[in-house]
């Protein structure tokens, strides 16, 4: 009977769901959804606050959700989405060590839900029974099918009389069937049924027994495995692999101090733009850099992964790791002030800010590395605390309107960096108001970024740039007055503001 009432729960969510989102862009809808389901399992008595889990998930939920409407990027949505997954999988686990365990309930809790509500709404039996049948029958009829199909198209391509016979047809079922689909408003549909698989996986959840049994064997602290000595070998074993650590380890910290010398030279403190474009300097160079550090990362895990954590004499291997590591976030640094090169003479972009945001996690990762060495913790350790870190950063930076920033910034340096024109015209509708100027301003900016920049590279013209800006302002403005207020948010709505004023 309890599992009927979670499946009419479901059903009413979906419905709900509906209501809010048919039609409707993403605002303050979600918030409102979102924060009725959460009531409603709280109340329910299905999540409890108690515990600092409980208590991260559900702010990290209110946060984003709150975020979805006060910034309403795709990116805010996105960390919103994240958030709401390991919530989920919090309410299923409670007692789960790591946010590691919540995201590994929420993936295997996705597809049950939906298994569930199938098997709820019609039996699982029969289900399975007529599902099986109906494929056992059909399948008999698929290479008929398909042989009939083949030689229609070979008489379609050999007969111009056949061919136009076929088109005539397709024809005629092409409209009714746009006949038939115009009556019904398919949207509606749609988002029913994408309600129903979004209440599905909040409100019919079932806990992983794997996951459970794998979350509570897990420790931070690694444990000694002590090895029977059957022979030579074997005995010698710990030790070779401790040789090969540290000449591996030994020769390259060699090779990469060389390396750091030349960045610490050349990048930090004797870098000179000179017009180039800069490709190879940020983008190879960073891409390359940064899948450096996280392999160099995977080296030290790999040789502390066991036995040589409890070695007696492992005094110099872990010097070396962590001289390893240290070089490893000067490395780092040196792909930092890259980034910070190609913002000062090209201006911002997503990925850009990426950059920065990821290597902030890759400086908190090669810390934590330190840590298990010195501290002999064990693998979980690592993923759980890098897994706070990057939920951390990606709530925080959900919070900034990146559109809008990045608009603003760029314009503002216009007469210093390169004025991408044709990235700027696809930001979001939310940076507008800044992204709207004046034609003789940008005829002035292009005179300026023409003499700086004379680049080979056809880019679109101020000229091409306002008309694009123009066009997308007047569908902006009738867009957001014909949509209801469960589309509202912030953002939004201070453009729309803003653009009034200036018409």
């Amino acid at each position: 009977m309890v599992r009927r009432k979670e499946t009419l729960v479901a059903v009413i969510s979906a419905v709900l769901f509906t209501l809010l989102f048919h039609r409707q862009a993403v605002g303050l809808n979600l918030m409102i959804f979102e924060s009725l389901i959460f009531a409603w399992l709280l109340l329910s008595g299905q999540v409890k606050l108690t515990g600092t889990f409980p208590v991260i998930t559900s702010i990290g939920l209110g946060l984003t959700s709150a975020f979805s409407v006060l910034t309403n990027s795709s990116y805010s949505i996105f960390a919103n989405g994240l958030a709401l997954s390991v919530f989920t999988g919090m309410a299923i686990y409670p007692e789960a060590k790591s946010l590691v365990t919540s995201v590994g309930m929420a993936i295997t809790n996705f597809f049950y839900s939906q298994l569930r509500f199938v098997s709820e709404l019609a039996g699982r039996e029969m289900v399975l029974k007529r599902t099986t049948a109906f494929f056992r029958r059909s399948g008999i009829f698929v290479l008929p099918l398909l042989i009939i199909l083949f030689f229609i198209i070979i008489y379609r391509a050999s007969n111009p009389v056949f061919d136009n016979l076929i088109r005539h047809i397709l024809s005629f079922i092409d409209r009714y069937i746009n006949l038939f689909l115009s009556r019904f408003d398919l949207s509606f549909i749609y988002t029913f049924i994408t309600g129903l698989i979004i209440s599905n996986f909040l409100l019919l959840r079932k806990t992983s027994q794997g996951i459970t049994d794998w979350d509570s064997s897990s420790s931070d602290m690694l444990n000694r495995v002590r090895r029977a000595k059957t022979s030579a070998f074997r005995t010698n074993s710990l030790k070779n692999e401790y040789k090969a650590a540290l000449f591996l380890l030994f020769f390259l910290n060699a090779i990469l101090l060389i390396l750091n010398i030349i960045d610490i030279n050349w990048v930090w403190f004797n870098f000179e733009w000179e017009g180039q474009y800069l490709k190879q300097f940020v983008h190879e160079g960073t891409y390359l850099l940064i899948l450096s550090i996280l392999i160099s990362i995977v080296i030290v895990l790999y040789y502390f992964r066991r036995n040589l954590n409890f070695y007696s004499r492992n005094a110099w291997l872990k010097y070396l790791s962590y001289t390893w590591l240290a070089q490893n976030g000067i490395l780092a640094i040196s792909v930092a002030i890259r980034n910070f090169w190609y913002i000062r003479y090209f201006a911002l972009a997503y990925g850009r800010i990426g950059v920065i945001l990821f290597l902030i996690l890759t400086l908190y990762g090669l810390y934590t590395v330190v840590v298990k060495v010195r501290n002999r913790k064990s693998a979980f350790y690592l993923f759980s605390c890098n897994a706070y870190a990057f939920y951390i950063v990606l709530i925080i930076s959900s919070l900034i309107n990146w559109d809008s920033f990045i608009a603003r910034y760029n314009f503002r340096h216009a007469d210093r960096a390169f004025l991408h024109l044709d990235y700027l015209s696809t930001l979001s509708d939310k940076a507008l108001p800044y992204l709207d100027k004046p034609l003789n301003e940008l005829m002035r900016i292009d005179s300026v970024q023409k003499k700086k920049f004379p680049f080979e590279y056809k880019f679109i013209s101020p000229q091409e740039y306002h008309q694009i800006i123009e066009k997308r302002k007047v569908r902006f403005i009738r867009k957001w007055e014909s949509e209801s207020f469960l589309s509202w948010n912030l953002p939004d709505y201070q453009a729309y503001k803003k653009l009034q004023r200036i018409q």
